[in-house]
């Protein structure tokens, strides 16, 4: 599971998103980026999660964050996840988990007595300068914003 914490330096990551563009840690320099990892598309504590994200957006762009949203789905169940919603970020369609795993949420689950492997429902926090400013692993999906804004 993730070893990354506040100071570290942020992977060097690649992924597509729900409409085939490339996303890479680079392309948000002088930006604060907030990549937030959930475990399924369309699912009930993934969609309060990204809608909490969404209904504070703009609170976020006055902030100068941006937001990138990763899960395993593919490119056409990220598209309907966020046309349905209608959310303003791009949702990284990470299928062969490259991003999942450069940041370590990737690992053994257990839900209702079953063990598996899965995401880890993880929020990271990233600086303008590539350094990890906060690691969320306890995510309150209906009260995501204000823990990342701390409002």
């Amino acid at each position: 599971m993730t070893t990354l914490k506040k100071g570290d330096k942020a992977p060097s990551f690649s992924g597509k998103d729900q409409d085939g563009t490339t996303h890479t840690l680079a392309d948000y320099t002088g930006k604060k980026l907030v990549v937030f990892f959930y475990p399924k598309a369309n699912t009930p504590g993934c969609t309060a999660e990204a809608c909490d994200l969404r209904d504070n957006f703009e609170r976020f762009q006055a902030n100068n964050y941006a937001l990138l949203g990763v899960s395993a789905d593919n490119a056409k169940a990220q598209g309907k996840f966020k046309d349905k919603f209608e959310f303003p970020f791009p949702l990284l369609a990470d299928e062969d988990k490259s991003v999942i795993e450069a940041f370590g949420v990737w690992g053994p689950k257990k839900f209702m007595g079953k063990e598996y492997d899965g995401i880890h429902r993880t929020t990271f926090v990233i600086d303008e300068n590539g350094i990890i400013d906060d690691v969320i692993s306890e995510v309150k999906t209906k009260a995501h914003a204000a823990q990342i804004l701390g409002v």
